[in-house]
């Protein structure tokens, strides 16, 4: 059960750098003009604040589930230390949390989410999978399973139904 976790956890490692580095300006790209003319180096582009949310979102997310974790095994809480240096602590501990099937799941979901958020932020395309079967709203082959939303939809742009939306599991 550990094998979905370890492998969110890489996923988390390897691209939270990435996502940091979205937000780093740039030192010698563009020019720029300056207030009153002239220019400048720097950088032309807006701060994207979807990005800054998501680091938010999955540093918050890390450290709650860190402290989870180590609360839920009876482990001491360890200093405060950046996102990769808390995932590889969590990757460590991946065998006792496989010993708790409920805390092993929570730890999955939530890496889960986590790296898709991340995946998201970076440009990433939402995964789609077809789905067999016809719409029953508009009897076109075109039922598609969003998993990251536990919906099943129709793509057709005329219909856009929803079929289900899943469990979250």
């Amino acid at each position: 059960m550990t094998a979905g976790s370890a492998l969110w956890i890489s996923s988390l490692i390897r691209r939270f750098p990435e996502l940091l580095q979205e937000l780093t300006p740039s030192t010698g790209g563009g020019l720029r003009e300056r207030r009153g003319g002239g220019q400048t180096a720097g950088t032309v582009a807006p701060m994207r604040l979807y990005v800054s949310d998501a680091i938010r979102d999955i540093t918050d997310g890390v450290v709650e589930l860190e402290e989870a974790v180590r609360d839920r095994l009876g482990l001491r809480r360890l200093a405060a230390a950046p996102v990769p240096v808390r995932l590889r602590r969590i990757a460590e501990l991946l065998e006792q949390i496989g010993l708790h099937p409920d805390l092993a799941a929570h730890v999955e979901d939530e890496t889960r989410r986590m790296a898709r958020r991340c995946a998201r932020a970076l440009g990433d395309p939402e995964q789609l999978v077809r789905v067999a079967g016809r719409c029953p709203a508009c009897d076109c082959v075109s039922l598609r399973a969003f998993p990251e939303r536990g919906t099943v939809m129709c793509v057709n742009p005329a219909c856009r139904h929803t079929l289900e939306e899943a469990s979250a599991s």
